[in-house]
């Protein structure tokens, strides 16, 4: 063989190698975004990131869920995400003792599944993307001990059995647990639904003497409009209000001055970097999917992945309004 002949095979051999990288995706490549509540600016931005990875690798995205919060629907999704055979599914756990096992059965049948936003800790999945709940709860604890001082009501909002606000309430109590005379007055949980917040804060807004309540924390994206709503119809403005996530009607809130403060998730980048992960684990399969790899020191997964989190108030808010607008 001449140097010629050598250095067509070698050219061969590297632009075979080259479109053999680019044939790595296709779009018969099918991955899920099971969403808790698709009605939600938190989940639409969510699901911007998951299309967004999906159309960079050239693979189909589907996002699937109910319109409001409901565990069964979501289920529901969840089965059908799996009765498909998908290259891998991103899901958000709305009440893990429902959605588990049918986490399981699908990395029984050989599908990689990852948890966002809110995890199934004691499920097969292999890991999960999300927001460091206990911490973030933390820092806005100590937002609003900035703001109370050492004494006053709180009154927070919630939504019952899930981990990652759960986790959110942990945090908050263990910063307050150092102030005897903050008192947590009431823990209302809303089941997402804004009515319900906005009522439950008219009626927690009557109360006064020594039951007035001090502090709104609304520790889930649904709650922080209809909250800031009630406030500001009752021209209540020596009331402290802490919101969740940073959607366009919280921001608005805080430029106005009736939220205080926010606690700001990244679920883009949730949603942007669920679909790379599972496609990693799509192309580079493990021979046992459904191990313990939490307990493995070689694992090539790992537990958790924090997206992080930001407090965004007044000396910011503009900048997140900015980056919003810039991404539409």
């Amino acid at each position: 063989m001449n140097r010629t002949q050598r250095l067509t095979m070698i050219a061969l051999a590297l632009g075979a190698a080259w479109l053999s990288g680019c044939d790595r995706h296709s779009n018969k490549e099918v991955y899920y975004l099971v969403a808790a509540n698709q009605q939600l600016p938190y989940w639409q931005t969510a699901a911007a990131g998951f299309n967004r990875a999906a159309a960079q690798y050239k693979v189909t995205a589907k996002v699937v869920g109910p319109d409001s919060y409901d565990p069964k629907a979501e289920l529901t999704a969840l089965e059908s995400a799996v009765a498909a055979k998908p290259s891998g599914i991103l899901i958000s756990v709305a009440d893990a003792s429902m959605l588990g096992p049918e986490i399981n059965s699908a990395i029984q049948a050989g599908i990689p599944v990852i948890t966002m936003d809110s995890d199934a800790a004691l499920s097969h999945r292999l890991y999960f993307v999300g927001t460091n709940n206990l911490e973030a709860g933390r820092t806005g604890g100590r937002r609003l001990l900035a703001k109370l001082g050492s004494k006053g009501n709180i009154a927070f909002f919630t939504l019952a059995g899930q981990s990652n606000i759960d986790e959110r309430l942990k945090g908050f109590k263990d910063v307050l647990a150092t102030k005897p005379d903050i008192q947590i007055a009431a823990v209302i949980d809303t089941k997402s639904d804004p009515r319900t917040a906005f009522d439950q804060a008219q009626q927690m807004l009557a109360l006064t003497g020594p039951k007035k309540i001090d502090a709104f924390v609304c520790l889930e994206s649904a709650c922080g409009k209809p909250v800031a709503d009630a406030i500001q119809r009752a021209n209540a403005k020596d009331r402290v209000v802490l919101a969740w996530d940073a959607n366009p009607e919280i921001l608005n809130n805080i430029k106005a001055g009736v939220i205080d403060a926010t606690i700001a998730q990244k679920p883009f980048t949730m949603g942007y970097y669920g679909l790379k992960a599972l496609d990693e684990v799509f192309h580079a399969p493990q021979a046992q999917l459904g191990r313990d790899f939490a307990a493995d020191p070689f694992s090539p997964y790992p537990v958790f992945v924090d997206t992080g989190t930001d407090l965004v108030d007044k000396s910011n808010v503009d900048q997140y309004i900015a980056s919003a607008a810039q991404a539409k």
